[in-house]
């Protein structure tokens, strides 16, 4: 039974799709048989795999509102693709028409229960399923968060790092509560840290102590490749394997793989 992971933070610009989708390659990589699941309209984590439009027939928009294919609702399985290069990861992709679906959830019964009842027919199929979640607490995070069994909270070792992380920690308290109390906190992982800093050192400090014992040891270091990567649309350990980056991700990887149940 698969794993799912929830890379969740309301605040933009942190690290959370990059992380989703490095981190999916690096399990992918130690033969973890890994789904991405892009549930970000802005669809970045789907072209980070080196997936574009034009590869895509139907979608997690798709899925989400159960529109019809050959007179059955879509499924996962219908719209997943396999990763370019990457024999154990596959990704169910997201189009901009995602945004769409949280107007079109609103009057639907159990709407925050769509994307757990879509990966129950996949969920045997993988070892990891890692959730790519919006830049906002909308309902499409409530689905990504009541489908996991795990949120990873990427964080940015800058000055406003810990703003909004009260409301996020609520939100997960709150669907914990009544929707998912099997959710659990997989950790604190701090990104864009430079040791050069004072200022990335006292957030390192803050995030530990807020998050005691729940904080990954590996940090993102900020890193010129990583950044690049997502432009030629691959993950790190296939644009440049050597690179700082493509090592702290796969000791992420590493801690992850740590946790895994016995089978």
């Amino acid at each position: 039974m698969a794993k799912i992971i929830a890379v969740c933070n309301q605040k933009g610009g942190v690290g959370k799709t990059t992380t989703a989708v490095n981190l999916a390659a690096c399990l992918a990589a130690a033969e973890r048989r890994t789904l991405i699941v892009d549930m970000d309209p802005q669809s970045n984590a789907t072209m980070g795999v080196g997936i574009y439009k034009d590869d895509i027939e139907f979608s997690m928009y798709d899925v989400i509102t159960e529109r019809e294919r050959n007179g059955e609702p879509t499924g996962i399985r219908d719209i997943r693709i396999s990763a370019p290069f990457m024999k154990f990861l596959d990704i169910a992709p997201a189009t901009p028409d995602l945004a769409a679906a949280e107007i079109e959830l609103i009057n639907t019964m159990a709407r925050e229960k769509k994307i757990r009842s879509a990966l129950k027919a996949v969920e045997k199929d993988y070892d990891y399923i890692i959730m790519d979640s919006p830049p906002s607490l909308g309902l499409l995070t409530v689905n990504v968060l009541t489908a996991a069994t795990a949120v990873l909270i990427p964080i940015q070792c800058e000055y406003f790092a810990l703003e909004g992380l009260a409301e996020l920690m609520n939100t997960v308290h709150l669907v914990q509560k009544n929707l998912n109390p099997d959710l659990a906190i997989e950790g604190a992982l701090l990104t864009m840290y430079d040791g050069r800093l004072n200022l990335s050192r006292e957030v390192t400090s803050e995030v530990r102590s807020c998050f005691s014992g729940r904080v990954f040891e590996v940090m993102i270091s900020r890193n010129v490749k990583l950044g690049e990567s997502p432009s030629f649309g691959k993950p790190i350990i296939l644009y440049d394997i050597m690179s700082l980056g493509a090592r702290n991700y796969l000791e992420l990887a590493k801690e992850v793989m740590q946790n895994e149940q016995p089978a």
